[in-house]
């Protein structure tokens, strides 16, 4: 197959690539150093950064797995991705992507019982549970990930070979198929409200009971606290999920390439980067640990 890429072979497009380069070291070394201080903190080996420690990982190879291949394509002029190479890689990113989204449900879940019931949550939340929501999260991702991209290189392409996107998405491959695929776009359909949809409505409803505890407070100071956690955590999710969930759930005939991957920037990119700077590096805990270390 061939990438068509992001950049435009242009001075805008040298500036966008440098910026995504930038953004890319940020994402990296905020998630790897996020990972190895919660990894070497006995402090933080609680339930709520044991799963952010694999948010960190998730967006360690999330962003790993699309930013340095798009990179040597624009860098190099060689657009070629192997037919095995694009599995690959659609592979590992719709893994990523879905355990993502059930793994931020499930910190949704751990800061609602946290802070509506806090007696309940050493229960609630205890290892073992902590330990199945990770596996679960991988799990889910794989198997989708897993029917999703066997079906797509098993379906037969007869049309031109460039894919337009700056990765190996699945619904941009469709394109070039030769057969009819709308069976197919309906599992797509499917399982993007099982693993995005969903997990955004649980999110979207653990944090409105959340605020609804909050306006129950005494304290002004610990209410403006809140609301500022609440709402910053609510604006990265909607990053991730919004673009996410309105690229797969439109029919194809309402979808363009440049909007596709304009919106693919905000779930494969930009929200790899903002995970450690408002969910960890914001946090006192986290700062007193990277004190310690």
């Amino acid at each position: 197959f061939l990438l068509l890429g992001l950049f435009p072979p242009s001075r805008i497009g040298l500036f966008l690539f440098i910026l995504i380069v930038l953004i890319f070291l940020m994402a990296f070394f905020g998630n790897l150093s996020m990972f190895l201080l919660i990894l070497l903190d006995t402090h933080l080996h609680t339930p709520m950064y044991f799963l952010l420690s694999q948010l960190s990982l998730m967006d360690l190879n999330y962003i790993s797995t699309i930013v340095p291949k798009m990179a040597s394509n624009y860098l190099f002029g060689n657009k070629s991705i192997s037919f095995i190479g694009c599995g690959v890689q659609s592979f590992f990113f719709l893994t990523l992507a879905g355990a993502e989204g059930l793994l931020l449900a499930s910190m949704a879940y751990d800061r609602y019982v946290a802070i509506c019931f806090p007696l309940h949550y050493p229960i609630r939340m205890s290892k073992k549970v902590c330990v199945l929501m990770i596996t679960g999260s991988w799990i889910m991702g794989s198997i989708n990930s897993c029917a999703h991209t066997v079906y797509a290189l098993h379906i037969p392409y007869c049309r031109s070979r460039s894919i337009n996107h700056f990765f190996c998405d699945v619904p941009a491959m469709l394109i070039l198929a030769c057969m009819d695929t709308w069976v197919y776009e309906y599992t797509v359909f499917v399982s993007t409200t099982i693993l995005i949809a969903f997990p955004f409505i649980g999110i979207a409803c653990s944090y409105g009971r959340v605020l609804h505890a909050i306006c129950r407070m005494h304290s002004t100071e610990g209410r403006k606290k809140a609301y500022s956690t609440c709402s910053t955590h609510l604006t990265v999710v909607t990053f991730y999920y919004a673009p996410f969930a309105y690229t797969y759930l439109r029919p194809r005939s309402l979808r363009s390439p440049t909007e596709d991957k304009v919106l693919a920037v905000f779930y494969t990119i930009l929200t790899p980067m903002l995970n450690p700077i408002i969910y960890s590096l914001r946090n006192k805990e986290v700062m007193g640990a990277l004190r310690r270390v």
